[in-house]
């Protein structure tokens, strides 16, 4: 069983910046690929980014490319999301993911989901 909780949401303006934090309950967080998500009012979940095992593999949806940074720190058992030059269409709550397959978790079908955290970019 696999517990996630985010943290670092927030209210910015558009430009400015803010760090997700997602910290994992696991006994061997390094067993994970763990993603991004995120889900903006009457829209779906969309993918936003993701992390193998071992932190050197990253993958992004093109909306965001150059402007967010996934990270972890497996020492830490947590996962960050870096997001830079923040955009009002960026609003959306943002969920966590966790699955022991790179592949399931960039499709969304990942085990194991946070409760999200809130990210409200101002123009």
């Amino acid at each position: 069983q696999v517990q996630l909780v985010e943290s670092g949401g927030g209210l910015v303006q558009a430009g400015g910046s803010l760090r997700l934090s997602c910290a994992a309950s696991v006994r061997t967080f390094s067993n994970y690929a763990m993603g991004w998500f995120r889900q903006a009012p009457g829209k779906e979940r969309e993918f936003v980014a993701v992390i193998n095992r071992s932190g050197l593999s990253t993958d992004y949806v093109d909306s965001v490319k150059g402007r967010f940074t996934i990270s972890r720190d497996n020492a830490k058992n947590t996962v960050y999301l870096q997001m830079n030059s923040l955009k009002p269409e960026d609003t959306a709550a943002y969920y966590c993911n966790a699955d022991r397959f790179y592949a399931t978790v960039v499709a969304g079908k990942g085990n194991y989901w946070g409760q999200g955290t809130q990210v409200t970019v101002s123009s």
